[in-house]
């Protein structure tokens, strides 16, 4: 089937205002003993690309996951199959990020989890809470961080 010929009933691409989306293969490794997807694998994987667009949407390369909620599992994958992490910004705080995630297999077609509350705090060389001053979603890549952290050598013009 060609995905233009999918409704948004059988595929929701963009469910709940999913902006930013990565893929993975699900390979041996990422397996737990029943042979299915290991939830910590994909719990590492959120986590990551959370921090991503926290850095993306914060434009600081130093956040910190503050809190993640409930996590409901649906489904499972197996090896070799794709799946799609989508995230949304939901809220802007003062030094934080609220995000919500989804992930889906994209072979089955189902949703394999979700999760209402990722938080991320930017933070300074300390690791203490900084402001970030934005309040809106950017999909740009204007907020880019433009110093690497380590060396503070500029990384982009």
């Amino acid at each position: 089937m060609n995905v233009s010929d999918q409704t948004s009933s059988e595929w929701p691409w963009s469910e709940g205002g999913i902006n930013f989306h990565t893929r993975k293969w699900v390979r041996p490794e990422d397996l737990n003993a029943n042979g299915t997807l290991f939830g910590g694998s994909l719990l590492r994987w959120i986590d990551e690309e959370a921090a991503i667009y926290a850095i993306i949407q914060l434009g600081n390369y130093r956040v910190v996951t503050k809190l993640i909620s409930e996590i409901n599992f649906e489904s499972s994958a197996l090896q070799g199959d794709l799946i799609e992490m989508g995230l949304t910004a939901t809220h802007f705080g003062r030094t934080s990020l609220t995000m919500r995630a989804v992930v889906r297999n994209m072979i089955t077609r189902k949703r394999i989890l979700s999760i209402e509350r990722l938080v991320f705090v930017s933070v300074d060389e300390e690791g203490q809470p900084i402001p970030h001053g934005y309040s809106a979603i950017t999909y740009d890549r204007d907020r880019m961080p433009r110093e690497h952290p380590k060396t503070d050598s500029v990384r982009l013009p």
